[in-house]
Protein backbone atom coordinates (compact mmCIF):
# COMPACT_ATOMS: atom_id res chain seq x y z
CA UNK A 1 0.00 0.00 0.00
CA UNK A 2 1.28 3.56 -0.50
CA UNK A 3 2.96 5.48 2.06
CA UNK A 4 0.29 8.15 1.77
CA UNK A 5 -2.69 5.82 1.58
CA UNK A 6 -1.28 3.57 4.31
CA UNK A 7 -0.89 6.44 6.90
CA UNK A 8 -4.31 7.52 5.86
CA UNK A 9 -6.40 4.34 7.07
CA UNK A 10 -4.21 4.14 10.09
CA UNK A 11 -5.29 8.07 11.14
CA UNK A 12 -8.80 6.53 10.23
CA UNK A 13 -9.43 9.10 7.48
CA UNK A 14 -10.87 6.75 5.04
CA UNK A 15 -12.39 3.96 6.76
CA UNK A 16 -14.28 2.93 10.20
CA UNK A 17 -11.64 1.36 12.14
CA UNK A 18 -13.09 -2.12 13.73
CA UNK A 19 -11.25 -3.81 16.73
CA UNK A 20 -12.79 -7.76 17.46
CA UNK A 21 -11.90 -9.62 20.40
CA UNK A 22 -12.78 -13.56 20.70
CA UNK A 23 -12.82 -16.07 23.88
CA UNK A 24 -11.50 -19.08 23.72
CA UNK A 25 -13.61 -20.93 26.30
CA UNK A 26 -16.95 -19.50 25.70
CA UNK A 27 -16.33 -18.55 21.80
CA UNK A 28 -18.10 -14.98 22.43
CA UNK A 29 -16.97 -12.25 20.07
CA UNK A 30 -17.12 -8.97 20.80
CA UNK A 31 -16.31 -6.12 18.79
CA UNK A 32 -16.33 -2.12 18.67
CA UNK A 33 -15.84 0.76 15.88
CA UNK A 34 -12.95 2.68 17.65
CA UNK A 35 -11.48 6.15 16.46
CA UNK A 36 -8.29 4.82 14.75
CA UNK A 37 -5.76 1.73 14.69
CA UNK A 38 -2.63 3.63 16.60
CA UNK A 39 -0.94 1.07 19.45
CA UNK A 40 -2.18 3.69 22.22
CA UNK A 41 -6.02 3.19 21.20
CA UNK A 42 -5.84 -0.70 20.99
CA UNK A 43 -4.07 -1.26 23.87
CA UNK A 44 -6.61 0.72 25.95
CA UNK A 45 -9.49 -1.15 24.18
CA UNK A 46 -7.41 -4.70 25.56
CA UNK A 47 -6.98 -3.46 28.93
CA UNK A 48 -10.78 -2.39 28.79
CA UNK A 49 -12.09 -6.22 28.30
CA UNK A 50 -9.37 -8.66 28.65
CA UNK A 51 -8.54 -9.68 32.07
CA UNK A 52 -5.45 -9.83 33.88
CA UNK A 53 -3.12 -13.12 33.55
CA UNK A 54 -5.05 -13.88 30.02
CA UNK A 55 -3.32 -15.23 27.23
CA UNK A 56 -3.55 -12.73 23.98
CA UNK A 57 -2.90 -14.16 20.62
CA UNK A 58 -2.38 -11.76 17.67
CA UNK A 59 -1.10 -11.26 14.17
CA UNK A 60 2.15 -8.83 14.10
CA UNK A 61 0.09 -5.30 13.83
CA UNK A 62 2.63 -2.60 15.27
CA UNK A 63 -0.97 -1.59 17.75
CA UNK A 64 -0.19 -4.93 19.40
CA UNK A 65 3.93 -4.81 20.04
CA UNK A 66 4.72 -4.18 23.86
CA UNK A 67 1.85 -6.25 25.63
CA UNK A 68 4.55 -8.51 26.98
CA UNK A 69 6.12 -5.29 28.67
CA UNK A 70 2.69 -4.75 30.92
CA UNK A 71 3.06 -8.15 32.22
CA UNK A 72 -0.34 -8.47 32.59
CA UNK A 73 -1.12 -10.69 29.45
CA UNK A 74 1.04 -13.54 28.15
CA UNK A 75 1.23 -12.34 24.11
CA UNK A 76 1.69 -14.48 21.27
CA UNK A 77 1.97 -13.37 17.94
CA UNK A 78 1.58 -15.34 14.05
CA UNK A 79 3.54 -14.00 11.61
CA UNK A 80 0.75 -14.12 8.88
CA UNK A 81 3.31 -13.80 6.21
CA UNK A 82 5.14 -17.25 6.93
CA UNK A 83 2.68 -19.32 8.83
CA UNK A 84 -1.27 -19.28 10.18
CA UNK A 85 -0.94 -21.66 13.09
CA UNK A 86 1.63 -22.40 15.31
CA UNK A 87 0.00 -24.38 18.26
CA UNK A 88 -2.45 -22.99 20.18
CA UNK A 89 -1.40 -19.61 18.31
CA UNK A 90 -4.06 -18.63 16.03
CA UNK A 91 -6.13 -16.00 14.87
CA UNK A 92 -8.65 -18.19 13.37
CA UNK A 93 -11.34 -17.49 15.34
CA UNK A 94 -12.16 -14.23 15.28
CA UNK A 95 -10.59 -14.36 11.46
CA UNK A 96 -14.03 -16.67 10.90
CA UNK A 97 -15.92 -13.76 12.44
CA UNK A 98 -14.54 -11.27 10.39
CA UNK A 99 -15.72 -12.96 7.07
CA UNK A 100 -19.14 -13.09 8.46
CA UNK A 101 -19.54 -9.78 8.72
CA UNK A 102 -17.65 -8.70 5.42
CA UNK A 103 -20.02 -11.09 3.83
CA UNK A 104 -23.00 -9.20 5.26
CA UNK A 105 -22.00 -6.10 5.03
CA UNK A 106 -20.82 -6.45 1.53
CA UNK A 107 -23.83 -8.49 0.35
CA UNK A 108 -26.48 -8.10 2.34
CA UNK A 109 -26.60 -4.48 3.16
CA UNK A 110 -24.57 -3.06 0.39
CA UNK A 111 -23.87 0.99 1.63
CA UNK A 112 -23.31 1.11 5.72
CA UNK A 113 -22.95 4.43 6.91
CA UNK A 114 -20.62 4.60 9.48
CA UNK A 115 -22.76 6.33 11.88
CA UNK A 116 -24.90 3.50 11.76
CA UNK A 117 -21.71 0.95 11.78
CA UNK A 118 -21.84 0.12 15.59
CA UNK A 119 -25.62 -0.99 15.26
CA UNK A 120 -25.05 -3.33 12.14
CA UNK A 121 -21.69 -4.71 14.22
CA UNK A 122 -23.63 -5.67 17.73
CA UNK A 123 -26.07 -7.54 15.21
CA UNK A 124 -23.45 -9.60 13.49
CA UNK A 125 -21.56 -10.41 17.49
CA UNK A 126 -25.40 -11.02 18.31
CA UNK A 127 -25.86 -12.90 15.63
CA UNK A 128 -22.40 -14.83 16.11
CA UNK A 129 -22.86 -15.09 19.85
CA UNK A 130 -26.22 -16.89 19.46
CA UNK A 131 -25.49 -19.19 16.24
CA UNK A 132 -25.30 -22.61 16.01
CA UNK A 133 -26.41 -25.77 18.27
CA UNK A 134 -27.01 -24.20 21.37
CA UNK A 135 -30.10 -21.74 20.55
CA UNK A 136 -32.51 -22.57 18.12
CA UNK A 137 -34.08 -19.61 15.79
CA UNK A 138 -36.61 -19.32 18.27
CA UNK A 139 -34.92 -18.91 21.47
CA UNK A 140 -32.84 -16.88 19.26
CA UNK A 141 -35.69 -14.31 18.54
CA UNK A 142 -37.61 -14.12 22.01
CA UNK A 143 -33.60 -13.31 23.47
CA UNK A 144 -33.60 -10.71 20.42
CA UNK A 145 -37.01 -9.40 21.91
CA UNK A 146 -36.08 -9.45 25.47
CA UNK A 147 -33.28 -6.52 24.73
CA UNK A 148 -35.68 -4.51 22.55
CA UNK A 149 -38.18 -4.49 25.55
CA UNK A 150 -38.11 -1.42 27.48
CA UNK A 151 -35.97 0.30 25.21
CA UNK A 152 -37.30 2.99 22.80
CA UNK A 153 -35.52 4.20 20.10
CA UNK A 154 -36.81 7.70 18.96
CA UNK A 155 -36.13 8.64 14.91
CA UNK A 156 -33.31 11.15 15.88
CA UNK A 157 -31.33 8.85 17.21
CA UNK A 158 -31.84 6.58 14.38
CA UNK A 159 -31.31 8.81 11.84
CA UNK A 160 -28.03 10.84 13.74
CA UNK A 161 -29.99 14.13 13.49
CA UNK A 162 -30.37 14.67 17.01
CA UNK A 163 -28.16 13.90 20.36
CA UNK A 164 -28.20 9.80 20.00
CA UNK A 165 -27.76 7.53 22.70
CA UNK A 166 -25.41 4.90 22.06
CA UNK A 167 -25.86 1.69 21.13
CA UNK A 168 -26.33 -0.86 24.01
CA UNK A 169 -23.92 -4.01 23.48
CA UNK A 170 -25.57 -7.24 22.70
CA UNK A 171 -22.84 -9.56 23.10
CA UNK A 172 -23.48 -9.42 26.80
CA UNK A 173 -20.69 -9.25 29.44
CA UNK A 174 -17.27 -10.83 30.11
Amino acid sequence: MHTKRRIAYQNGDKKAVVMGMRTRNTREVRAMVIPNAKRETLQNKILENVGFGSKIYTDQHVGYEGLNATRLFVHETVNHMTEYVRGEVHTQGIENFWSLLKRTLKGTYVAVEPFHLDAYLNEQVFRFNNSGRKMNDTLRFEKAMGNVAGHRLTYNELTGTGSATSHSDTAGTW
